[in-house]
């Protein structure tokens, strides 16, 4: 064992608990520095612009170069599900019609064919709402960070959970690094369960949030936050940073359906550096 770690050994051993303690609130706020206040907030996270003291990781990448930074960001969701809908509704689907066909000469009634028409579209409306999610929904919502220009890209799919039948629009959010502030909160959602990221945005000059958003999925452990956003923040630092990811990124499967698409003009902008 090296004399710095005997060394650091030694100290925490002398250490009181209290010590510890005051040692980690001064680097992770215990207490929330934002307004309003994050649901199920956990930490804040060193200003982007500091020496980052926790050591930078990588989880996953999609491009990284001198200029900018795609990192993905993929939901928590079994998407075979939606196949499995679709079998789903379409057999009892095809059931009844032929059940209505098979009776309607004997017993045609108003309530019947009322009840037949809503069966038919609640029925259609799940298999769309499947087949939308199984073909076309962008498996991935990448974030790119731009250090020449010192910008965040967020791409954004909202799909309506429940209605098919209107479009699904795509947006890019886009941020001044400077202004983002980094959060993590403790979910204990059925399909996001740990410590989630979240990037907050600031009114100018205050700690009042305007904006969060989504920075990373949850993980089981805190620490793989805290060096994801050290790497982050030494990569807009314009320090070295490492540029293999800790896990390989598991790409769209590329159908054309489902490939992300940037608007044209975003595109172009989040990956050059400016004139």
């Amino acid at each position: 064992m090296s004399k710095k770690k005997q060394r650091a050994k030694e100290i925490l051993r002398q250490a009181t608990p209290e010590e510890i303690k005051a040692a980690i609130d001064n680097y992770f706020s215990r207490k929330p520095l934002l307004t309003p206040r994050l649901k199920n907030w956990e930490e804040d996270l060193p200003g982007n612009s500091e020496k980052q003291v926790v050591p930078g990781r990588l989880m996953q990448v999609t491009e990284i170069n001198d200029t900018w930074m795609e990192v993905p960001r993929y939901e928590n969701i079994m998407w075979g599900g939606a196949w499995v809908g679709i079998i789903a509704m379409i057999i009892p689907t095809f059931l009844f019609i032929w059940g209505a066909v098979d009776l309607y000469p004997l017993s045609f009634k108003f309530d019947n064919l009322l009840m037949l028409l809503l069966f038919l579209f609640f029925s259609f409306s799940m298999i769309l709402l499947n087949l939308r999610m199984a073909l076309f929904v962008p498996r991935d919502q990448p974030i790119r960070f731009n250090r020449k220009r010192q910008k965040i890209y967020i791409f954004e799919h909202h799909r309506k959970a429940w209605n098919p039948w209107v479009k699904w629009p795509t947006t890019v959010r886009v941020y001044d690094w400077a202004d983002v502030h980094g959060e993590i909160s403790r979910e204990t959602d059925r399909y996001d369960q740990g410590f989630r990221l979240y990037g907050a945005v600031c009114k100018p000059g205050t700690s009042e949030v305007s904006e969060r958003f989504i920075l990373n999925r949850a993980v089981f452990y805190i620490e793989h936050q805290r060096q994801l956003w050290s790497h982050w923040c030494r990569y807009m630092q314009h320090q070295p940073v490492v540029m293999d990811p800790l896990y390989p990124n598991h790409h769209d499967d590329g159908s054309p359906r489902r490939k992300v698409r940037w608007p044209e003009a975003l595109d172009i902008e989040s990956r050059t550096a400016p004139e």
